[in-house]
């Protein structure tokens, strides 16, 4: 299988491609926008906050990898993977919980992102929502 967006060849059951980070599989019958409406679509039921959270460090390689691209300036690339597959796995826990409420989509998705602090390197990425029923307008 290959990815999608930069053609790198993906392991067999891979959720995000190991090189450009992108997910390996859209779900395109599960809606997820960051808008409070969806155009041509009415909000049946509202099911609740919905939230995606996930960690990330980088190892010791990783981090001196970072250290010397950041001496030569430009895009760091030793992260760039790394936080468009933690984005994702944000999103994604966001929408199993979904879900789980019987959802078939999430509106108002807000991403963030915050440094953990006490020097530890840890980024925690947020993913969060609101789990409703949309249902198509009729014209």
């Amino acid at each position: 299988m290959n990815c999608k967006k930069c053609g790198a060849t993906l392991p067999e059951g891979s959720s995000f491609c190991s090189t450009c980070g992108s997910p390996v599989s859209l779900d395109t019958s599960f809606l997820i926008v960051t808008t409070p409406t969806v155009p041509g679509y009415k909000i049946k039921q509202v099911l609740g906050l919905v939230t995606g959270l996930t960690p990330r460090t980088r190892g010791v390689l990783g981090k001196f990898i970072a250290g010397f691209q950041s001496m030569l300036g430009g895009e760091v690339t030793a992260f760039t993977s790394e936080i468009e597959k933690a984005r994702w796995e944000a999103i994604d826990r966001a929408k199993s919980k979904a879900v789980e409420l019987g959802a078939n989509a999430i509106i108002g998705m807000d991403i963030e992102t915050s440094d953990l602090g006490l020097q530890s390197g840890i980024v925690l990425f947020s993913a969060t929502g609101t789990a409703v029923i949309l249902a198509r307008e009729t014209e």
